[in-house]
């Protein structure tokens, strides 16, 4: 059996991208309207800085306004309530994100429900959620979003597909569950307490791991030819590369997994890079929906 395809997540992501860029100029040509996207950053996490700085970067990158705000590890959640507030109110702004974690003083669920649902790019707030369960038009998580579009990209119709969801977290299991509902999917949503979970995992024609545990997902639970989506992504010590050395990987055995299955996402270069490509997708819809028009295709015409 040969090895499974490996589903290029930076390859789709800067098609994705692309393809956005182009479709905001036809908007700002035909309507004279550049999408807004303020992301909100509290305190000097490495990480969190690391990721709105490429946030901010492809943001621009796509012709969009990038409006971002730096505040300090001090700040209290009535400043930064003030902040979000002045951001739902400012027309030329399209999409919020507040980006987490948010320092122990900050009741985060307050902030996410702050932000007004129509700019609420992330699809954090309640209303975007009960949406989305209701099959209504809403902002869905940026992750399990990129997820369901390589899916679709690499396998096409999955309707009538056993899909297996490892974690049952709201900002990606629960929103993957509903997507793959809406796709025909039959879908089960399981996690680290499920009773025998190889032998649910091995049910999969299309498993989704996210269940933050490092290489948990043996390559024997997988069931021959599956499509595996591994959105894990953990930093465990890498003694071969000197002391003190890490490396990433994802909640599936990599190495073992890639002999069964039929396709795969990598840790690091699966998942990851399409978050930020459809952050700046919901930073377009919103922004077309609260202007009360279509978005545009990309031919130009």
């Amino acid at each position: 059996m040969t090895d499974a395809i490996i589903i290029d997540g930076n390859s789709f992501a800067a098609g994705l991208r692309a393809r956005i860029g182009r479709q905001v100029a036809v908007l700002t040509k035909r309507h004279g309207i550049i999408p807004g996207l303020a992301a909100v950053l509290v305190g000097d996490d490495p990480a969190s800085q690391i990721y709105v700085r490429s946030k901010e970067k492809q943001t621009a990158e796509a012709g969009m306004a990038s409006m971002g705000r730096r505040l300090d590890s001090g700040t209290s959640q009535e400043d930064l309530l003030a902040i979000v507030n002045e951001l739902n109110a400012d027309p030329g702004v399209h999409g919020i994100l507040v980006q987490l974690p948010l320092p122990d003083q900050i009741y985060t669920r307050a902030i996410i429900k702050a932000v007004e649902p129509a700019k609420d790019v992330d699809g954090f707030h309640p209303i975007n959620v009960g949406r989305l369960v209701n099959g209504e038009d809403a902002l869905v998580p940026c992750t399990p979003l990129g997820c369901t579009m390589m899916l679709k990209d690499v396998l096409g119709d999955l309707t009538g597909l056993n899909a297996v969801i490892v974690g049952r977290s709201a900002i990606v299991g629960k929103p993957m569950a509903q997507l793959l509902l809406a796709e025909n999917c039959t879908v089960t949503v399981s996690h680290s307490r499920t009773r025998d979970l190889p032998a649910v995992c091995r049910n999969a024609d299309i498993l989704v791991a996210a269940v933050g545990r490092p290489q948990m997902i043996k390559g024997d639970w997988i069931k021959p030819g599956a499509t595996v989506i591994d959105v894990g992504i953990n930093r465990i010590e890498a003694p071969g590369r000197g002391v003190g050395k890490t490396r990433l990987v994802g909640d599936v055995a990599f190495d073992e997994a890639v002999k069964i299955a039929g396709a795969i996402t990598p840790v690091p270069g699966g998942v990851g890079p399409t978050t930020i490509a459809c952050l700046l997708r919901n930073t377009l819809t919103a922004c077309c929906r609260q202007n009360n028009i279509d978005v545009p295709d990309d031919s130009g015409e």
